[in-house]
């Protein structure tokens, strides 16, 4: 299965999203600290560069992610001209709050106090770019929830006299070109159910972190694990939590059922701190593809 996901409306936001770069100082890029690169939109890179703007590339939903990769991660994005990398949690007030500062040395131009600091924040949908806002102007001013693509429309507001921020709908890009990135997306919940099987996703989801977390499944589960695959995994989840197809005769297993515990597990940190690339996985990745001449199954 290739996962693609397109909404219409992102065709408008990516034209509204250049304009407003055209007027902005710094842009905030928000990003999935747990698959930075793969929820990096290619297409904010090609607007920011194009505009010349300095970046604050947060890896957010940190508290969720391996920190030794998250570090790896912060090593290889600082390590970018015009890229500030912090790793954060949009949801504790605190980390939230450095934001601003953390702009104005981006845009050292802006310190003289003539002209506002124009942020812009930008990102693929459900990586808590309308969380960040809320937490910014310690109100409720973004709609946020737990599916992609709730913001539809830019919002900008003053964050005092000195400075103003731009909240912006999640933006896709019009292909996804590694099939690995679209399940790591889905499985992170970056993508609407209606473009991917949740079973798929979820085999995908099991067979990496049989590679890279095989303890934390065994312990969430309680699974002897030696000489599963990912479909394997689904089902002893299935038979484990009495995922169970109603109405048949025999016990049929319910995949979907089970594939949702494990996805719900994953998305809400119940198995761990989980990273699914490494900046060390992603060139393997990208290599093994380029031998291939075609798309990895895993990043």
């Amino acid at each position: 299965m290739t996962i693609q996901w397109f909404p219409g409306h992102m065709t408008s936001a990516r034209r509204q999203a250049a304009e407003t770069m055209a007027l902005t100082d710094v842009v905030i890029e928000v990003c999935d600290a747990r698959l930075p690169e793969a929820s990096s939109n290619p297409m904010i890179r090609e607007l920011r560069l194009h505009r010349q703007r300095p970046c604050l590339k947060l890896l957010n939903k940190a508290d969720l992610a391996d920190p030794v990769v998250t570090e790896a991660w912060l090593d290889f994005y600082n390590s970018q001209p015009g890229v500030k990398a912090v790793a954060i949690s949009s949801k504790k007030p605190g980390e939230a709050a450095r934001v601003p500062g953390l702009c104005k040395g981006l845009a050292p131009h802006r310190n003289d106090g003539i002209k506002p600091l124009r942020m812009l924040i930008m990102g693929i949908p459900n990586v808590g770019k309308s969380t960040l806002m809320n937490a910014l102007l310690k109100r409720r001013v973004a709609a946020v929830g737990d599916e992609p693509a709730v913001t539809k429309s830019q919002m900008c507001i003053d964050l005092g006299p000195t400075m103003s921020i731009t909240d912006t709908p999640g933006l896709m890009w019009p292909k996804i070109r590694h099939d690995s990135d679209g399940f790591m997306l889905a499985a992170s919940h970056a993508i609407g159910r209606n473009a991917v099987i949740d079973s798929e996703v979820a085999t995908f989801l099991a067979g990496l972190l049989l590679q890279r977390y095989p303890a934390m499944l065994a312990e969430r589960y309680g699974l002897v694990i030696d000489g599963m695959d990912g479909i394997g995994v689904v089902e002893a989840v299935a038979k484990k939590r009495g995922c169970i197809v109603k109405g048949r005769r025999g016990g049929e297993l319910d995949l979907e059922k089970a594939a949702m515990v494990l996805l719900t597990d994953y998305r809400n940190g119940k198995l761990g701190r989980i990273s699914l690339e490494s900046p060390q996985s992603r060139v393997a990745m990208l290599a093994a593809e380029a031998s291939d001449g075609g798309e990895a199954a895993v990043g």
